[in-house]
């Protein structure tokens, strides 16, 4: 990506209902076209940035032949599976995502689970609308051992807030390694089927790519502890949903807490609404009262970087599909 210095920008701002915020200070560093997916073709000639407010919106590739003068593209999003297409990957458009701005939200989201599960929440709402007053025991979570699938900034804050309360972490990338500071030890994602039976809890945070579409199947969730839970937090794809249904109606796992789903939004005919041993979100664990405005702080210092041709922040490797650890330095 080349910046020509002392040129002001022309941002494309792409969005749905509402705009995004910060918008003022957007348009203090840049010359601004607001559009809809419509209009999206005429707002992008001549302009050199395409923010993507609109996050899962599909007409940049619809309209990418009007995307000539692109230099660079900002999704409101962290996982950019469903946005990347070939011309874009092969493209020299920088690409830029919304990498760890709600990742500690999710870590909390993702904590709420594991105590859900641990202390029978759903269990107890069921007796209180029963009007039924009837004691139990439930599960310490201190010293429970997790597999987080996923080991980036939301799998990394979520290693950090569970041994935070004393539950012991290991993770699951790309490859197999030791010394990481987050984690006792990370096994290689190739391998979840052989040491996911270790594991009390087994949390998905992985984005979604063609390595790892499906990762959760049948052999994976057999091997799993017959007390062991799924919680997904990545992408509902990361897991083969039939499979996951069977395994959950046959008990070859204990239950599943899932604020993603394939497909998305869930049928309202589908078997997981039904289940009791499933909690149900949808889609919503980064989502707080400040998301948003948080999402467009990191547009804006962006931008900034951009208008005086510093390094952008989260450049993903579109052939990953993902920002990776070290990043090549931009041209």
């Amino acid at each position: 990506m080349t910046v020509v210095h002392g040129k002001r920008p022309t941002v494309a701002v792409l969005y749905r209902e509402t705009l995004p915020p910060r918008l003022e200070e957007i348009e203090e560093l840049a010359d601004v076209r607001l559009t809809k997916g419509e209009g999206l073709a005429e707002a992008m000639k001549g302009a050199d940035v395409l923010y993507q407010w609109h996050s899962f919106s599909s007409a940049l590739r619809e309209n990418w032949t009007a995307a000539s003068s692109l230099q660079w593209v900002h999704v409101s999003a962290a996982g950019v599976s469903q946005l990347l297409f070939d011309e874009l990957i092969n493209s020299d458009v920088a690409y830029t995502n919304s990498r760890g701005v709600l990742s500690r939200a999710i870590a909390e989201f993702a904590l709420g689970f594991v105590l859900d599960i641990a202390k029978d929440a759903q269990g107890s709402l069921r007796l209180q609308q029963a009007r039924r007053w009837q004691h139990r025991v439930t599960r310490k979570i201190q010293g429970q051992r997790v597999l987080v699938v996923g080991t980036g900034s939301i799998g990394r804050e979520i290693a950090s807030l569970f041994r935070a309360v004393g539950l012991r972490v290991s993770g699951a990338g790309r490859t197999s390694r030791r010394g990481d500071e987050y984690f006792e030890e990370i096994h290689s994602s190739k391998d979840l089927a052989l040491v996911v039976r270790d594991f009390d809890y087994v949390v998905l945070a992985a984005p979604l790519t063609e390595d790892t579409k499906h990762l959760v199947d049948a052999n994976v969730l057999s091997a799993m502890k017959p007390t062991a839970h799924l919680i997904n937090m990545g992408r509902g794809g990361l897991v083969h949903t039939d499979a996951l249904v069977d395994a959950l109606r046959s008990g070859v796992i204990s239950g599943a807490a899932l604020d993603v789903v394939q497909p998305e939004p869930l049928p309202a005919e589908h078997p997981l609404w039904g289940m009791d041993n499933v909690i149900l979100t949808p889609h919503m664990s980064g989502d707080t009262e400040d998301h948003l405005d948080d999402l467009g702080k990191l547009f804006v210092e962006n931008l900034w970087r951009y208008s005086r041709g510093e390094r952008l922040h989260n450049i993903v490797d579109k052939r990953l599909g993902f920002v990776p650890p070290r990043p090549p330095l931009q041209a």
